[in-house]
């Protein structure tokens, strides 16, 4: 039975409400101010809140906002005047599910109330998927729930279990290890050798040394024979990072390791046969360096047969809470203190901020405030000023919100239906002439 707090301090319509919502099913509960509200929210659980905005104490937005911080996974509709409707919208975008304007009609309620305990146990849903997929394919390290990064998983299930050679683009920090990793894990040479080998960190005078092996006496200092990465790995993962730093005469000899699956160590006479998967990672344009011959074309080609391009981190900012969270439990297990918690104004302004050094940026940004803060809470004060001072604005007319709820839900509802138009349309409670046109409008394929 669905749990349901309604808080108003207008004792005739509270009751009203109560038992309205009882006859309908639910189990209710019922506060006079948003104070008696938060002491029995702190001690029970609810599916949805019901709350007035205008009360004395603690208004409904302040109330919205705790909820929030507090109790995420509970769902809020406000109630208000029309006089006060901006005030309304205010709360929407901060985060209620929807408002009713009163004077309320109990159908109006009703229909309220259903649809946002459906968009709760379809969000639910979708959850559970997200996190069955994650489970399934082991990412270890990897968060994100956001369309963008979906697609990344869906590409690794891909390819993980073929020989192909994968390329992996994308800004730095982005998590290109991460997904290299995870492409190794998910394939038939789990159990084997993955080695990560960062290009851009390598003495050009060694790379190939390091990378194809080379004879004793070789090269100045070579007092034995030295195994090579390709040699090392015994059918496992090379890991080749920073791509577009190797210098033009290795990338002859690596075109010729990855299309005949062997190496001519320096001073060598006879090729080596090797065994190994390859991928590669890169944040620069190669397709520019090629046009200005610092990269080899035909080995751009030989590596861009499956392309993997990991999002950056202002571009999926949905992603930036669960990260955060994913970050303040590591970092607070490596530094031995308790996981903290973030307050409103600091989580905003992480999710505002542009990270232009990426998920890497944010991990580092984390640790740093756990280091700063006494108390177990994260304010504004723990952030580094770049993050603190650039809040971003919403949209703020109420056409634009509701789009933007509008556009959201129907992914997530398609995502749970696994894209059947027919499906989704009964769910939204819309024909399907409907669907399409919203799907055409939001660019959703």
């Amino acid at each position: 039975m669905k749990r349901i707090l309604v808080v108003d301090d207008e004792e005739v319509f509270r009751k009203n409400l109560v038992r309205f919502l009882s006859d309908q099913g639910y189990q209710v509960s019922e506060a006079n101010d948003g104070q008696m509200a938060l002491e029995i929210l702190r001690s029970q659980d609810f599916e949805l809140v019901l709350s007035d905005i205008r009360m004395p104490k603690v208004d409904g937005l302040e109330l919205l906002q705790t909820v929030i911080s507090e109790r995420p996974e509970t769902a809020v509709i406000l109630m208000t005047a029309y006089a006060s409707i901006d005030t309304a919208i205010e709360g929407f975008r901060t985060g209620a599910y929807d408002y009713v304007l009163k004077p309320v009609t109990l159908e109006d309620v009703s229909h309220k109330v259903e649809n946002v305990l459906r968009q709760i146990r379809l969000r639910r849903e979708v959850h559970r998927l997200r996190r069955e997929l994650r489970q399934r394919l082991g990412f270890e390290g990897i968060v994100g729930e956001s369309q963008a990064m979906q697609r990344v998983f869906e590409l690794i299930e891909q390819v993980a279990k073929l020989p192909t050679t994968v390329l992996l683009t994308g800004e730095s920090g982005t998590g290109k290890e991460l997904a290299a990793r995870a492409i190794h894990e998910c394939s038939d040479v789990a159990d084997k050798e993955f080695l990560a080998v960062n290009m851009g960190a390598m003495s050009p005078e060694l790379i190939e040394a390091q990378l194809f092996g080379a004879e004793k006496g070789a090269y100045t200092g070579a007092d034995r024979n030295r195994e090579g990465i390709f040699q090392a790995v015994h059918g496992g993962t090379v890991f080749l990072d920073e791509i577009g730093e190797m210098p033009l005469e290795a990338q002859a000899k690596l075109l010729r390791t990855v299309e005949y699956k062997e190496i001519l160590p320096l001073g060598a006479s006879r090729p080596v046969s090797v065994d190994f998967r390859l991928v590669a990672a890169t944040n620069k344009a190669l397709e520019e360096m090629v046009e200005e011959g610092t990269f080899r074309q035909d080995l751009y080609y030989r590596l861009n047969i499956f392309r993997i391009e990991l999002p950056p981190l202002r571009s999926r900012r949905e992603d930036i809470s669960p990260l955060i969270e994913h970050f303040a439990t590591r970092h607070a297990n490596q530094l031995r203190k308790p996981v903290p918690t973030f307050t409103n104004e600091a989580m905003k302004a992480l999710i505002a901020y542009d990270w232009p050094g990426n998920v890497r940026e944010l991990s580092n940004v984390v640790e740093r405030a756990l280091i700063l803060t006494t108390d177990d809470t994260v304010t504004l004060d723990h952030l580094p000023v770049g993050c603190g001072n650039t809040m971003k604005s919403s949209p703020t007319s109420l056409s634009k919100v509701v789009e933007e709820a509008e556009r959201k839900h129907i992914r997530e509802v398609l995502r749970v239906v696994e894209g059947s138009r027919t499906q989704a349309a009964e769910l939204l409670e819309v024909d399907t002439a409907t669907l399409y046109r919203r799907l055409k409008k939001y660019e959703i394929s």
